[in-house]
């Protein structure tokens, strides 16, 4: 399930977060890459520690928690503090696929990997190439988002930032652990969770109907959830 999700950021939060990462330091992404991934990661990353990362990245996540679009298709039980990225000069990620389990800087805790999710902070127009591919069961979906628009997918899947030639691309990445762990039950889910709400508006919210496929849908997340 490949999901976008337009508008996480309005277009002056993207213009205050680039003012912040244009002048903030950049690194070396392969310091953070493991073995196989350090041989085909060629970006810059902003130290996760720095205030600048840290505020821009609980700024996300007080978005996503009143996204219900995000809510609905992730059903998030803990999520990876935010990350910055920055391709430019022919930067690239090959194709790679990420860690199944990590751990939460500056904590005990570790995090399942169930989604990626990646928040561009660039227009398209600002740079050539920079496609982020992933490989589905449908075909390799190219995805290149206005600024301030975010796409999910499965963590599971290959995928890889093709070079940017031209321009800088910018965006936060991060994960999220499920609270379905099971991606077909996630997404009948999601299916189930956006059938209702479209059908909200236009029954009475004591139909039958209604209530009985509300019931369906926590009955099921309560049947299949993780907590």
């Amino acid at each position: 399930m490949l999901i976008t999700i337009d508008h996480v950021l309005s277009k002056d939060e993207v213009k205050q977060f680039r003012h912040y990462l244009d002048n903030a330091e950049w690194n070396d992404g392969t310091k953070t890459a493991g073995t196989l991934a350090r041989n085909v990661k060629r970006n810059a990353q902003i130290d996760d520690s720095t205030e600048v990362a840290i505020s821009l990245g609980n700024h996300i996540l007080r978005s996503l928690g009143n996204n219900p679009l995000f809510v609905s298709a992730a059903l998030p039980r803990k999520i990876y503090p935010p990350k910055f990225n920055r391709y430019a000069d022919g930067g690239t990620y090959g194709t790679h696929v990420d860690s199944a389990i990590m751990q939460i800087p500056g904590t005990n805790l570790s995090l399942r990997t169930d989604l990626s999710a990646t928040l561009f902070l660039a227009e398209p127009d600002e740079y050539e190439g920079g496609e982020l591919e992933i490989e589905t069961e449908f075909g390799v979906q190219a995805v290149k988002l206005e600024a301030g628009d975010m796409v999910l997918y499965p963590s599971s899947s290959l995928h890889r930032v093709m070079p940017v030639t031209e321009g800088a691309r910018v965006a936060s990445f991060f994960w999220i652990e499920s609270l379905i762990s099971d991606e077909g039950e996630r997404a009948m889910l999601f299916d189930l969770d956006q059938t209702i709400q479209k059908l909200t508006p236009s029954i009475d919210a004591n139909d039958p109907r209604l209530l009985k496929l509300t019931g369906i849908y926590h009955n099921l997340l309560r049947r299949w959830s993780i907590t």
